[in-house]
């Protein structure tokens, strides 16, 4: 008896644990109640009481991932004693994910911030398009043509968004194609060693992830970043770290809440379902 009770901890401390699924987010994969077996191997084996790692590995786009909260009450608590959260990955480190106003990830194509598209204004309306260029400091966005009494320039996404905010609907500035319609923006998530630009839209989410797992002093003032008193464009990031979303898009209980997770917070990827009331599910694969 005793050697059996040694034998699962060891399994469980070194191989497997389990999870139970604590709400509908992640329906139809996983279903609420259900249990399943989370491999501690897949992204390299985490050192109890440290955020080493043995054999280190990639995570996947698609995996179900089971990860400690990256934003716990107190930051002091140790990762390894946070609540556990179980969600689909859906960016790792350098993807560029186009995410709405409320942050869940849209079907747009994926952009970089400095990629451009092609946009036209009322001919009429030159002047006041050279003007506010000119204070923006955009420059080198030469005329590329005309249609229908309307100029034709390319900007960047950030471009755009700048000049959107400063002519404030004076100019109608459209996409000259429906599907290059911005609703969304570029958000890159940051991969170890690379810098990632600092644009209105991810400036909160970046001075969040620098807080909290970067261990720096970051503030927002305005559209700029400060980083231990000093302002910002880029900031280069220590860790790996991800993007992680529920299947129900009503379930809060994903990065839209608790934003960017850093490797270390893995403890594994979800592959079996060992126990469910739905029949025909047991010891299926999480997929």
């Amino acid at each position: 008896m005793l050697t059996a009770v040694i034998l699962v901890l060891l399994i469980k401390t070194f191989a497997f644990t389990s999870c139970t699924i604590p709400s509908t987010g992640m329906e139809n994969t996983l279903y609420q109640g259900e249990r399943v077996l989370v491999n501690k191997w897949s992204y390299g084996f985490r050192v109890p009481f440290s955020t080493a790692r043995l054999l280190e590995q990639p995570v996947g786009r698609g995996d179900i991932v089971l990860f400690n909260n990256p934003s716990p009450r107190s930051l002091q608590t140790a990762v390894s004693n946070r609540e556990l959260f179980i969600s689909r990955c859906v960016g790792v480190p350098g993807d560029t994910l186009m995410l709405n106003d409320e942050l869940l990830l849209t079907d747009e194509h994926v952009l970089s911030p400095d990629s451009k598209s092609l946009y036209v204004y009322p001919h009429t309306a030159e002047d006041t398009m050279l003007h506010a260029m000119k204070q923006l400091g955009i420059t080198g966005n030469q005329l590329v043509g005309y249609t229908d009494e309307k100029y034709i320039r390319s900007f960047s996404h950030y471009e755009h968004y700048l000049l959107r905010q400063k002519l404030a609907g004076k100019v109608e500035l459209s996409p000259l194609y429906l599907k290059d319609e911005n609703k969304s923006h570029p958000f890159v998530i940051p991969a170890k060693g690379k810098p990632v630009k600092v644009y209105p839209w991810n400036v909160t989410l970046l001075c969040n992830t620098i807080l909290r797992h970067e261990g720096k002093r970051a503030t927002v003032k305005g559209d700029t970043l400060f980083v231990e008193g000093k302002p910002v464009t880029a900031y280069t990031f220590g860790k790996d770290y991800y993007w992680m979303a529920s299947n129900n898009p009503i379930n809060l209980c994903d990065s839209r809440l608790f934003g960017l997770v850093p490797h270390d917070h893995l403890i594994g990827k979800a592959c079996r379902i060992w126990f469910s009331s739905r029949k025909g599910r047991f010891f299926q694969r999480v997929q």
